[in-house]
């Protein structure tokens, strides 16, 4: 289930976020006590953020939006993000939740492409954005490590 962050996520959002297995093509994780600190009492409660739930527990986090981006290719165009809790990796929820994701954005923004960053180095997201319909744009070094940056065309809109 997808749906908007709420206070009982604070602790998995630390979790994520601290997370070295999470954040290894991320630049690394953050101190959990810096979270505690900095957090606010519902994480990333913004339009386009959305917690992924099994079960009535949070087990990751999904990021649309619009970012100001250096790379020509993602200028004005939506950016897919997602972050899962190990547990949870390797069983298919990543690829169902950010294909409904998308499909929520295509029907709030018909006709928008969506770009995807990710290191080159990381097999199972450079899967997923295959699976998801993402084509590579580019390859640039940036943060100590090759880059890939997929566009996921848009979607026709409806007549």
């Amino acid at each position: 289930m997808l749906r908007a962050p709420e206070a009982r996520d604070r602790p998995v959002f630390i979790e994520l976020l601290a997370s070295p297995e999470v954040h290894a093509y991320l630049g690394g994780p953050r101190p959990s006590g810096e979270l505690e600190r900095e957090l606010p009492a519902v994480p990333e409660a913004w339009p386009g953020s959305l917690v992924v739930e099994l079960d009535g527990t949070m087990i990751g986090h999904i990021l649309l939006r619009k970012l100001e981006h250096r790379r020509p290719a993602a200028v004005g165009r939506a950016d897919l993000g997602y972050l899962f809790l190990p547990r949870a990796w390797g069983r298919g929820y990543a690829a169902e939740a950010c294909a409904a994701a998308l499909a929520w954005f295509d029907a709030a923004l018909p006709g928008e492409p969506v770009v995807l960053f990710t290191q080159s180095a990381n097999a199972g997201s450079m899967r997923l954005a295959a699976k998801l319909g993402f084509t590579e744009v580019e390859r640039f070094h940036a943060w100590d490590a090759e880059q890939w940056l997929g566009l996921r065309p848009p979607v026709a809109p409806s007549p």
